[in-house]
């Protein structure tokens, strides 16, 4: 046995790539945890860990009043919006994020959406399956050749869901105020406000993170703003897009779809608005967790846990680098 030995509570999500990583090391003591569990004895696990392997349970103030010796939260994924980030500053907690682990998994969905709207995939599977083949050309599906797409956020995936359609030759625009406008026009997309974007959007796809400054940033008067027809996909965060403004402006015929994968509310209630509306594509907010994702997000989260107890944090992967000194 090691003296001094690390405690680390890992989510049940984490797949064997990731438990891989601590085979060898026996200076931790792994404690594997249910994200499915009852949070008094979620809670409960938090008193004497030194760091967290987190996926889908939240770590807000109930949380961080457990923890007496937490030094590492390590997301499996790159979301952070069930996590009290000033609450883990205060206490010097790094909060770490799985880098771009999940980033072309996440790019993938949101073009599949794209592809699956234009296509009207949803709908003429219905009327193969019925066996009615007769309003197939009352709405003909479209191409995405030469169409207009708005990334909203051109981070790590916005910026590959930009590549990937500059490939299928679509005019791409940009608007992200934090990426430097010479980055994007270097990326061979045009920077553009959120408004001057939304005016000449044939389709939006929204890649920003959730927090006070995006939440509602797509609302009602937004969603006026797009071309009768147009096409929304959300595969970052529930919320962003205001849910009722976009029923309505679904409901109504202004907008000619939407592909969600995620939702303010999840699992979505059955009786959701936007669920009766048959030009909506859903998902159970799996746009980043492929085979592939699921692997690499679990050796990601706890690498970066490894590295904070190692002394050597991977420092772009910290979202609260203030704790770093």
């Amino acid at each position: 046995m090691t003296a001094n030995r690390k405690r680390l509570l890992v989510a049940q999500a984490i797949t064997p790539a990731g438990w891989a990583l601590l085979e060898n090391r026996p200076d931790i003591e792994a404690v594997r945890y249910d994200s499915a569990m009852p949070d008094e004895a979620y809670r409960a696990l938090i008193p004497g860990a030194h760091g967290i392997a987190l996926y889908t349970k939240q770590f807000g103030p109930a949380e961080l009043a457990r923890c007496d010796n937490m030094e590492v939260i390590g997301r499996v994924g790159v979301g952070y919006d069930l996590v009290d980030v000033p609450g883990c500053t205060a206490k010097g907690i790094l909060l770490m994020v799985s880098g771009t682990a999940n980033s072309v998994s996440v790019a993938e969905h949101a073009l599949s959406l794209m592809f699956d709207l234009a296509r009207r995939s949803a709908e003429f599977d219905a009327m193969t399956r019925k066996g009615d083949w007769s309003q197939r050309l009352v709405a003909p599906p479209l191409d995405l050749w030469e169409r207009t797409l708005l990334v909203v956020g051109f981070g790590r995936i916005g910026s590959r869901i930009a590549a990937r359609c500059r490939g299928l030759e679509m005019k791409v625009l940009v608007c992200d105020p934090y990426v430097d406008a010479g980055l994007i026009r270097a990326a061979g997309c045009e920077p553009v406000t959120l408004a001057a974007g939304l005016a000449r959007a044939d389709f939006v796809t929204v890649h920003c993170p959730k927090n006070a400054e995006t939440t509602g940033m797509i609302g009602a008067a937004q969603l006026a703003q797009l071309r009768s027809g147009a096409f929304v996909v959300n595969t970052a965060r529930g919320g962003i897009i205001e849910e009722g403004a976009l029923y309505d402006a679904l409901a109504s015929g202004h907008l000619g779809g939407a592909g969600l994968d995620v939702f303010v509310e999840e699992p979505v209630p059955a009786d959701h608005p936007l669920l009766s509306l048959l030009n909506v594509v859903v998902a159970p907010h799996m746009a980043g967790n492929t085979v592939e994702a699921l692997d690499r997000m679990s050796r990601a989260a706890i690498s970066n846990c490894l590295s904070v107890f190692d002394g050597a944090p991977v420092v772009e992967n910290v979202i609260n680098k203030e704790v770093l000194g």
